[in-house]
């Protein structure tokens, strides 16, 4: 079953979920601020990313602003960054999906149609 990271309050993760819903599409729901994603999962999604961190974070998020990571995520390295959006799903970008050979965050609705959802 699909796996898909939201935050309830989130109008887009509201959309998202109404789309997979629309569609037919069976997904388990989590919370991303209580159980954000493992290391390995925000690791799997770099990949379909190339390698480009700042995707994955919600760079218009609060969390963001308050820790000045528009200055310091350029200098961290990738371990630092996936332990940071590891340890706080408010920084990692949402909703946040990864298939069997996709990933997305964020909700472009052409994407996701896509890749089948």
């Amino acid at each position: 079953m699909l796996k898909i990271y939201a935050y309830a309050k989130c109008g887009t993760c509201r959309k998202a979920l109404k789309h997979l819903d629309v569609k037919g599409i069976d997904y388990q729901e989590i919370p991303i601020r209580e159980s954000p994603p493992k290391r390995t999962e925000l690791k799997n999604m770099l990949e379909f990313y190339d390698g480009d961190l700042r995707r994955l974070f919600n760079t218009s998020g609060g969390d963001y602003k308050e820790l000045k990571l528009k200055d310091k995520l350029p200098a961290m390295n990738q371990k630092e960054a996936i332990d940071l959006l590891a340890s706080n799903g408010n920084l990692v970008k949402r909703p946040f999906v990864l298939g069997e050979d996709f990933g997305l965050v964020g909700f472009k609705e052409e994407e996701w149609e896509a890749v089948g959802l």
